[in-house]
């Protein structure tokens, strides 16, 4: 099974961007999960490497770590971030503002 080298992405409740600036390398599931016949929840696989989930600085460090340790890997590139102009509050009673200001 390959890994997955990814950058942490941005939680999705929260506006900033804490921990997201380090490189995760995830195996992934290389063996089936079965239920548990007890509770008939599913349970874990034998294969303990899916639940391994280590953290780099940079992705030349992981990509460096999974070649030294012959681990078939995937580098996953973070997308662009679109960063929006900030609005200011007193643009609303501009004197030249296009659309009528109603209230």
């Amino acid at each position: 099974m390959t890994a997955r080298i990814y950058r942490q992405p941005k939680a999705a409740g929260q506006s900033g961007f804490h921990g997201t600036h380090t490189w995760i390398l995830d195996y992934g599931q290389s063996a089936q999960r079965h239920p548990d016949p007890l509770m008939g929840w599913t349970g874990s696989s034998r294969d303990t490497q899916s639940q391994l989930r280590l953290r780099f600085d940079s992705s030349d460090a992981a990509v460096a770590y999974a070649k030294k340790h012959a681990i078939p890997y995937e580098l996953e590139q973070p997308p662009a971030a679109h960063i929006r102009a900030p609005k200011v509050y007193a643009d609303n009673f501009a004197a030249n503002r296009i659309q009528n200001w109603t209230h």
